[in-house]
C-alpha cells in the first residue's frame, strides 16, 4: 500500500513580497512534515513537494487561504517512500525559465485543450474541425527519451530557453496543422503556447495539466514509454506508478 502523496502544481499569478512568502510557506511545508521543492517569482508559483497525506491536505489547505492561490489546480499520484531527500523553497526570476519576459501567462493564456478531448482527437486523427493534429513536445532531449506521445515532434532542445528559437527554425512544420504543447505537468507547455500565439503560428493549444494530468485523467491513450519527472521515483508510466528503472 503506497503511503506517500506526491503534489506537482504551479499558477501564474503576480507575487510580491517574496522573501516572506518563502519564508512562510517554508515554515507551513516544514511542520507538515513535507519535502520537495517550491519555486517562487515574481510570474508565480511552481511546486514539487510529497508526505502523509494529512500533511498535504493541511499544507494545501493553508496555501489556499491566500487568495492568490485559492483556485491552485494540483495533480495527486502515490509512492511507497519520499522521493525527495529534502525541503527547498526558492526564489527565482522565472518559476520556468525562458528569458522571455513579455510572456506573461498571467495576462492570458493560450488555449487549452483537455485530457479527454485530446484522447478523442488522437483517436479520431484529427481535431473536430478536421484539421490534422501535431503533438509537440516541449520538454528537455532527456526527458522525450524516456516517453512521449506517439509521433509527436522533438527538436532535441537541451534546455527550455532554447525553445523560442526552434519554433522559428521549425515553424513551417506546423502550417496548416492543430499544434498541441505539451510538457509534464503543463507549465512549459503554457509559456509554450503563448510564444508561438505572439510568432502568429495558428490553431496552437496547450494540454491543460500536461502529461500527469492526462495520465490521471486517461490513463495515456496515444503515449509510448514513461514520463520522466525530476525526483527519485524518476519516471512514472501512465498509471501514475513510478520506476526507478
Amino acid at each position: 500500500m503506497t503511503s506517500v502523496v506526491n503534489i506537482a502544481a504551479y499558477k501564474f499569478v503576480s507575487l510580491d513580497s517574496l522573501p516572506e512568502l518563502r519564508a512562510r510557506l517554508l515554515a507551513k511545508a516544514s511542520d507538515a512534515a513535507l519535502k520537495g521543492t517550491i519555486l517562487l517569482a515574481e510570474e508565480g508559483i511552481n511546486l514539487f513537494l510529497a508526505g502523509p497525506a494529512g500533511g498535504i491536505d493541511g499544507f494545501l489547505q493553508a496555501l489556499r487561504t491566500d487568495a492568490r492561490f485559492a483556485d491552485l489546480e494540483v495533480k495527486f499520484s502515490h509512492s511507497e517512500g519520499v522521493p525527495f531527500r529534502k525541503l527547498l523553497v526558492k526564489i527565482k526570476r522565472e518559476i520556468i525559465r525562458m528569458d522571455h519576459p513579455t510572456i506573461r501567462p498571467e495576462a492570458g493564456r493560450a488555449p487549452g485543450v483537455d485530457a479527454q478531448t485530446l484522447a478523442r482527437w488522437l483517436a479520431q486523427g484529427a481535431d473536430d474541425a478536421g484539421r490534422p493534429v501535431v503533438m509537440l513536445d516541449t520538454r528537455n532531449a532527456f526527458e522525450v527519451d524516456e516517453g512521449t506521445f506517439k509521433d509527436a515532434i522533438d527538436w532535441r532542445i537541451d534546455r527550455f530557453t532554447q525553445f523560442p528559437a526552434a519554433v522559428q527554425a521549425h515553424r513551417a512544420e506546423l502550417d496548416g496543422k492543430t499544434v498541441v504543447s505539451f510538457c509534464t505537468g503543463g507549465i512549459r507547455c503554457e509559456k509554450a503556447a503563448i510564444y508561438m500565439n505572439e510568432a502568429g503560428i495558428q490553431n496552437v493549444y496547450q494540454l491543460d495539466g500536461g502529461i500527469l494530468k492526462y495520465f490521471e485523467e486517461t490513463g495515456g491513450p496515444g503515449y509510448e514509454g514513461k514520463c520522466f519527472v525530476f525526483d527519485e521515483r524518476h519516471s512514472l508510466d501512465p498509471g501514475l506508478a513510478p520506476s526507478k528503472a
